[in-house]
């Protein structure tokens, strides 16, 4: 099967005013990437019909998916899904479920919702649904003209619900291979390192294939498999997996994981271990990072800033300590100093040298526990 092309369209006025940041385009292309698609062109156009149409029949002539987001709302300005349909030859019929829903939601009192909130439940004949589990209104998908056509809402955690629940199981149903990624995690070593050492393997590369990117503390190695089944795919990308972490060594940090403090709570959950944070000049930032992790609550024994450590009872004390251009990391257990880590950031602003003292003393944790 042919690679997929992507185009991403995000619909409203507010994103070209500045007034709202565009994180659904990133997470659209994120999850795109993760399953093997590309995505070639990205687009923003206002709540205009005359140019968001012309932005449609120029993504027509260029991509095989065609992915909107934002417009799906009930107002006068909100013109994706009509516009959208009108181009693929489509009308907009009730979706009974869709109605019933927002009818049962006025009902409950939950929001004080107007009539016109109802048009949103029209949707393009024969479409997918996708069901709004965060909103009002729902997203869709079709096939049409030899197009696949997707439209999520855009207020950012709809967008983003509906395209982990919704949108990427669809286009995995649709593409006719199974698609399976994995991203290896890593630390220490940049985006360049990683290319200069997987270059030549990397170019040789087809299906698989292999990519870094960099993340904004970190970056990971995407390793992506198309196959006739997942357990072919697995079976495909299982040594470029070993051998990416063999050759890596200690910089790799986990596979599929969001970010350090992610794969800390993971070891502390295997090692049945808690943490506590002694910060310094650091507002509380790097507790902060841990404890807003669903589950941390259990493994987080307490934290203090420009205090004393003896106050705090913990498996692990991790000390975290930021200067104008340095900072320190000292991590003990039973009042036995393990690590210490020192990094100099000269000239950078102290809010880089903050969140770099967090990444680290998540990785000097990590170090710790895989050796136990």
């Amino acid at each position: 099967m042919k690679s997929l092309n992507t185009e991403i369209i995000s619909v409203g006025t507010e994103l070209l005013l500045g007034h709202v940041v565009n994180t659904d385009t990133k997470d659209v292309s994120e999850a795109l990437s993760r399953i093997g698609i590309n995505v070639l062109w990205q687009s923003v156009v206002g709540d205009n019909p005359e140019r968001l149409s012309k932005a449609i029949e120029i993504a027509k002539q260029r991509a095989d998916i065609i992915i909107t987001t934002g417009g799906l709302g009930p107002t006068c300005d909100d013109i994706t899904k009509s516009l959208l349909a009108s181009s693929f030859g489509l009308e907009l019929k009730r979706n009974e479920e869709e109605y019933n829903g927002l009818y049962e939601y006025i009902l409950s009192g939950k929001s004080h919702l107007t009539d016109n909130v109802y048009v949103q439940a029209d949707l393009p004949e024969g479409c997918i649904v996708f069901h709004n589990s965060c909103g009002t209104a729902p997203g869709c998908a079709f096939q049409k003209d030899g197009k696949i056509v997707a439209m999520l809402p855009g207020p950012p955690k709809e967008c983003r619900a509906m395209i982990n629940k919704s949108l990427i199981p669809y286009l995995k149903s649709v593409s006719g291979d199974v698609i399976v990624s994995h991203s290896i995690n890593i630390f220490g070593i940049g985006e360049s390192g990683v290319d200069d050492i997987f270059r030549d393997k990397m170019d040789a590369m087809t299906n698989p294939s292999m990519a870094p990117y960099a993340k904004e503390c970190d970056c990971l190695v995407q390793l992506t498999a198309k196959a006739g089944s997942e357990a072919e795919a697995e079976e495909m990308l299982r040594p470029h997996i070993l051998e990416v972490k063999e050759r890596l060594g200690e910089y790799v940090y986990g596979m599929d994981v969001d970010n350090l403090e992610q794969r800390v709570l993971q070891l502390l959950e295997e090692h049945n271990k808690t943490v506590a944070f002694s910060e310094h000049y650091t507002g509380g930032d790097v507790a902060s990072r841990f404890t807003s992790l669903p589950g941390s609550e259990k493994y987080f024994a307490g934290g203090v800033i420009n205090g004393d450590t003896k106050t705090l009872k913990a498996d692990i004390i991790v000390d975290v300590m930021v200067e104008d251009e340095r900072f320190d990391i000292y991590l003990s257990s039973n009042g036995e100093i393990f690590e210490n880590h020192g990094a100099t950031g000269k000239n950078r602003p102290r809010s880089f040298m903050r969140q770099m003292a967090g990444n680290f003393a998540f990785d000097t944790i990590r170090r710790y526990l895989c050796r136990q």
